[in-house]
């Protein structure tokens, strides 16, 4: 009997494309759904004949509810190799094998450079008014060169971005609540003495922290008054890190110069998500890991991951 393999988010219809799922063919049926289920019943409704499920990093939950509803899922493999959304307890339980990939860590590095630039330059509005007619020339670019440039987070994307900075000509200040002064010396950094030292005294601010019980809500209304008014926030890690309604109310009275962002409380965003039009706000729909190198790794490593199983050795075990 041939199994029935669902791709879920498969937004740019690439999934079948960049890797070859030819060692599958004899074996398992490939669907591919564009669109994201909003509901627990829509997607349930989708699975419910399905053997093996591919999904796309923290974007669909898998809680024990609706692993419960889904009697013939046997294989739930994941892209990247932490996923915070899927209920691993309830998955064994439900006899389940959770599989995960690896994940470059140059797409969301590169992307926050993307933004910061597009930010400080003003970019996107010069950018439609050339097209448009509008004004030659609008804005006042922010400099990078001799700027302070602070990050929350240190870790594999974190140290990648400040080495950027540094290239920039920026001073480079970071903190975490376990950052050490060894740690900084190493990237070549200094570590601020505090969170609200590092807000207060920044020109651009950009986020590089797991979301987790420590980080939820991290900066919320009094942690954004501490930035200066020509300050800049980016944020390419989780949405939940920042009070998002302290952010909406930051970017509407100008307490800062700007904002960007790729990531967000509701995702795919709502079509009247209040983020949409914000403004001094440059936002992207969580492109981080979307690149090409990245997704050849992910779906690649997916029908890896599905051929093993098969073959009675699951590989890259979550959980």
């Amino acid at each position: 009997m041939r199994l029935r393999c669902a791709v879920l988010d498969d937004f740019q219809g690439v999934a079948t494309t960049v890797a070859d799922w030819t060692p599958l063919g004899d074996r398992v049926d490939v669907v591919t759904y564009t669109e994201h289920f909003a509901t627990e019943d829509e997607l349930a409704a989708a699975l419910a004949d399905v053997d093996i499920v591919v999904t796309l990093r923290e974007r669909v939950p898998f809680p024990a509810p609706l692993l419960n509803r889904l009697p013939r899922l046997k294989l739930l493999v994941a892209s990247g190799m932490r996923n915070s959304v899927i209920d691993y307890a309830a998955a064994r339980t439900n006899g389940v094998t959770v599989c995960g990939t690896e994940s470059s860590t140059t797409p969301p590095v590169e992307l926050t450079w993307a933004l910061l630039l597009g930010l400080a330059r003003g970019i996107v509005a010069e950018n439609n008014a050339l097209r448009s007619g509008g004004p030659w020339q609008s804005t006042v670019g922010a400099d990078l060169y001799g700027r302070r440039l602070g990050l929350l987070g240190l870790g594999k994307i974190g140290s990648r971005v400040a080495q950027v900075g540094l290239a920039f000509g920026m001073r480079v200040t970071a903190w975490s609540q376990n950052l050490t002064k060894e740690r900084a010396d190493q990237v070549g950094v200094e570590l601020a003495p505090s969170k609200e030292d590092l807000l207060s005294t920044a020109d651009f601010v950009s986020i590089h922290l797991a979301l987790g019980d420590r980080t939820r809500g991290l900066l919320g209304a009094a942690e954004l008054a501490l930035l200066k008014p020509t300050a800049y926030l980016i944020n390419t890690s989780r949405a939940a890190i920042v009070d998002q309604d302290a952010l909406l109310t930051a970017l509407h009275e100008a307490r800062i110069a700007g904002a960007a962002v790729d990531v967000f409380d509701t995702e795919p965003l709502p079509p009247n998500h209040p983020m949409r039009t914000a403004p001094r706000l440059l936002a992207t729909p969580h492109l981080g890991y979307v690149s090409q190198a990245n997704y050849e790794r992910y779906y690649g490593q997916a029908v890896e991951a599905i051929e093993a199983y098969l073959a009675g050795s699951p590989i890259r075990l979550l959980g």
